[in-house]
């Protein structure tokens, strides 16, 4: 189950183990709610518990930047696994999401990917 929590000007979205179209049509619902009522600036997906994830994860990042970047927010992805961080590398996410470099997630560190 993802967690939703806004710490400053941030949204934080825990994301699930695995992403798939079902959830994905959740998290972004969710998600959209959480930037209009609440104002935040940037948002941080957490992928610390995340073992899967098809295209709709991508779909889920995409359309939150683009909400998030018309108020000249950002967005991070934080605790990625080998798995997760090559298809955001594959699809090109990177150009717009910060992929923040987690210690030992997946047997390497970020920062020799």
């Amino acid at each position: 189950m993802e967690e939703f929590k806004v710490i400053d000007n941030y949204l934080m979205i825990r994301l699930p183990d695995e992403i798939d179209h079902h959830k994905s049509v959740d998290i972004s619902a969710k998600a959209d709610r959480y930037i209009l009522s609440k104002k935040v600036g940037n948002i941080v997906f957490d992928f610390e518990r995340t073992t899967f994830m098809d295209s709709s994860g991508i779909g889920i990042i995409l359309g939150r930047y683009k909400k998030i970047s018309c108020f000249g927010g950002k967005v991070y992805a934080i605790n990625t696994d080998n798995r997760i961080r090559r298809i955001l590398l594959m699809s090109g996410l990177q150009n717009i999401v910060e992929i923040m470099a987690t210690e030992n997630r997946g047997g390497q560190d970020d920062r020799n990917s």
